[in-house]
């Protein structure tokens, strides 16, 4: 369902028709290795979301299978959306303890670091998430990008020279949303292709308690008891979200590989290989 509602978004290649069936069908893979390099070594684990790599799958545009690449990738993935879940909550949990509280003092001193992380870890999980359409993965690593500029410069030109940390400068200055909230606005947009294609209910209420809250606070038109209750919903949502991941097939996290396959082959390399898809059966394997 996923892989249909996302190649609606924007148009792919054609797809091929008539099909072969699975076991006749041309594979990419030896296609595909010539041109992309991949490093050797094994990834196992345990747990239910590792991969069976005996699997082959039947995509829009051939077989497929999962290798060590994709384990690796699809790890990297959720340890980056875990990183960025865990520093969510640290950071956060400092405005639910009191002044005074050694804990919730070493949170607030050390929130800048805790956004630090937690937006490296957002970054590593744009920059390896699977989406069909390029140019929508490209807009979300832009705003994460233009999220991280924006934090830096208000650090440096603003909350620096007032002897603040970013964070307090920013719940201090509600104008400074404009120019961190990029970086929130990429995670809702992730959190929404998950919602949108594995129909996690946390994903998709995260979807409107991020921006609800964000644009509650630079507005000025949320009090501090509803900023704090949305912030508690948004705390519980993510770690759910974030320890979920684990629970998914590795497949799931890749989507129908032979999309990016065929999108990653040279022009004559596709046009050969959709000729081969929409030719007769008893022509393609003669």
């Amino acid at each position: 369902m996923a892989t249909a509602v996302l190649l609606r978004l924007a148009p792919l290649p054609p797809r091929p028709s008539p099909r072969a069936p699975s076991s006749q069908r041309p594979s990419l893979l030896p296609p595909l290795a010539r041109h992309r390099g991949r490093a050797a070594g094994a990834i196992r684990a345990a747990g239910d979301g590792l991969a069976d790599q005996t699997t082959v799958y039947t995509g829009v545009y051939g077989p497929w299978s999962v290798d060590d690449a994709d384990v690796r990738e699809v790890l990297l993935y959720r340890a980056g959306l875990v990183t960025a879940a865990a520093s969510f909550l640290a950071a956060s949990s400092g405005a639910f303890l009191p002044a005074g509280n050694p804990a919730g003092d070493a949170v607030r001193q050390g929130a800048d670091l805790l956004y630090a992380a937690g937006a490296a870890g957002l970054g590593l999980s744009l920059v390896l998430i699977h989406i069909y359409v390029t140019p929508i993965k490209r807009f979300l690593q832009a705003l994460w990008a233009v999220g991280v500029l924006g934090s830096v410069g208000t650090y440096a030109l603003a909350a620096q020279p007032l002897g603040e940390g970013l964070v307090r400068y920013v719940l201090d200055h509600p104008g400074a949303m404009w120019f961190v909230g990029p970086t929130f606005a990429a995670l809702t947009g992730l959190v929404f292709k998950e919602g949108l294609c594995y129909g996690k209910l946390e994903a998709g209420v995260l979807t409107f308690v991020i921006p609800t809250l964000l644009l509650g606070h630079l507005s000025g038109l949320m009090d501090d008891g509803a900023k704090l209750g949305l912030l508690g919903v948004w705390m519980a949502l993510f770690t759910v979200f974030a320890a979920r991941k684990f629970q998914q097939p590795i497949k799931d996290d890749i989507g129908d590989k032979s999309v990016f396959m065929f999108n990653a082959l040279p022009e004559e390399e596709k046009k050969a290989l959709l000729q081969k898809l929409e030719a007769p059966t008893e022509q393609k394997f003669e």
